[in-house]
C-alpha cells in the first residue's frame, strides 16, 4: 500500500541524487573545522544569501536557538509573535537554557506583528525590565508569506530601536518561491536567518543558520555546549547543498497541489477552507462539528492516508504527494466521512 502522508513536510524523504552525494562524502572532523563538506556548504550559504558567515545545525530548533542565545544575554528579551515557532513549538528553550525572556504579541491574520504593538512592547531602559534586544520574525508562518513591505518596515524599526533582527526562515524558501523572489531578497532584512533543509527542500537532517562573523562564531561556541558538534557531518551537509541547489523552484508544485487540494475540501459540504489563506504548501480547513476528528484519522490511517488531528485540520503538501494523491486522498476521505 502506498501511504499518502499529509501531516508535515518534514516527512519528505531524502532523493537519489542525495542518498547518491552522501555515500560519495568527503569528510572530516567538523570540530576540528576539518570537513571540507560541510565547509562548502556553509560558505556556498553564505556567499548565496548574502551574510559573512554560515553554521550548520541539526536543526531548525537548534538554529533558531543559537540565534537568540547569540543575540541576547541572560535576562534579556526578545520578541516575537504567539504563533511563532520559536516560541510555542521549541519547548521553552530561549527561557530554559538560555535565560532569555519571550515577548509574544498576536500574529494578524496576515502573519504579521502590528508594528505599532512592537514599538508598545519594547522595554523602557530600567532595572525594572529585562532590555529588549531582539525581533523575531517568522516567514512563512502557518503556510502564510509576509510581505516584503512589511519586512522592510519591521527592518527599520528594529535600527531605529537599536534591536537586533532575526528570522525563523525554515520555510523561507517556500515564501521566496510564492512571491517569485530569491531567498536572498528575502534575507537581505535580517541580522539573522535560519533555514531548515529537512522540510519541503528534502534534505534527510539540517539547518542552517546565517549571520555576520561574531553572531556565527558565538553561535557555534553555544552548538558545542549544546551537544551540536558534530564530526563527519559531511554525509549530512552533502545532502543539505543539495537541497539549496536543487529543490527550491520544485517547491512550485507543493504550492500548485496545495491549491488543489484546497480546492477539492471546499467544494465539500464537511469541510470549509479560506482560500485567501493557501498561500504555499499548507492547508487548514475545518471540519464540520458533526465528525469526530480522531474517528477520521483513525479510518484514515486503515486506508493508508496520515493526517493530523484536530477540528481544524492542517495539511502539508511536500515532494512526496503528487497529484494522483491528491485525489486519490480526497477519494479516500470522501468514503471515510461517508460511514462516520
Amino acid at each position: 500500500m502506498r501511504i499518502i502522508d499529509l501531516r508535515s513536510d518534514t516527512v519528505t524523504k531524502p532523493t537519489s541524487a542525495m542518498r547518491q552525494a552522501m555515500a560519495n562524502a568527503e569528510v572530516g572532523d567538523d570540530v576540528y573545522g576539518d570537513d571540507p563538506s560541510v565547509n562548502r556548504l556553509q560558505d556556498m550559504a553564505a556567499e548565496r544569501f548574502g551574510f559573512d558567515a554560515a553554521l550548520f545545525t541539526s536543526s531548525g530548533t537548534q538554529a533558531n536557538l543559537l540565534a537568540l542565545m547569540s543575540h541576547c544575554d541572560r535576562g534579556d528579551e526578545y520578541i516575537c509573535g504567539q504563533q511563532a515557532h520559536n516560541y510555542k513549538f521549541e519547548g521553552g528553550g530561549a527561557a530554559v537554557l538560555g535565560s532569555i525572556q519571550p515577548q509574544p504579541l498576536a500574529n494578524q491574520a496576515d502573519g504579521t506583528i502590528a508594528l505599532n504593538e512592537i514599538v508598545q512592547a519594547i522595554k523602557p531602559d530600567d532595572i525594572h525590565f529585562a532590555q529588549t534586544r531582539l525581533l523575531s520574525l517568522e516567514n512563512t508562518i502557518g503556510g502564510k508569506v509576509l510581505p516584503m513591505e512589511y519586512l522592510a518596515q519591521a527592518q527599520e524599526l528594529a535600527f531605529n530601536h537599536r534591536l537586533k533582527i532575526h528570522l525563523d526562515g525554515a520555510r523561507v524558501a517556500n515564501a521566496a518561491v510564492a512571491k517569485s523572489v530569491d531567498i536572498a531578497d528575502i534575507c537581505q532584512y535580517f541580522d539573522s536567518v535560519s533555514i531548515c533543509l529537512s522540510k519541503g527542500l528534502c534534505a534527510p537532517v539540517g539547518s542552517i543558520l546565517l549571520g555576520d562573523e561574531r553572531l556565527i562564531a558565538k553561535a557555534k561556541r553555544w552548538r558545542k555546549m549544546l551537544g551540536g558538534a558534530m564530526r563527519q557531518a559531511g554525509v549530512l551537509a552533502s545532502a543539505a547543498q543539495l537541497a539549496l541547489e536543487q529543490q527550491v523552484e520544485r517547491l512550485a508544485e507543493d504550492h500548485h497541489h496545495a491549491q488543489l487540494l484546497a480546492t477539492l475540501l471546499n467544494e465539500m459540504d464537511e469541510f470549509s477552507v479560506d482560500m485567501s489563506q493557501v498561500q504555499t504548501n499548507m492547508v487548514f480547513a475545518t471540519l464540520d462539528d458533526k465528525f469526530v476528528p480522531e474517528q477520521l484519522v483513525r479510518s484514515l490511517k486503515a486506508k493508508g492516508v496520515l493526517i493530523n488531528s484536530g477540528q481544524t485540520m492542517r495539511f502539508v503538501t511536500h515532494a512526496d504527494i503528487n497529484e494522483a494523491d491528491i485525489h486519490q486522498f480526497i477519494a479516500v476521505l470522501k468514503s471515510c466521512l461517508s460511514v462516520q
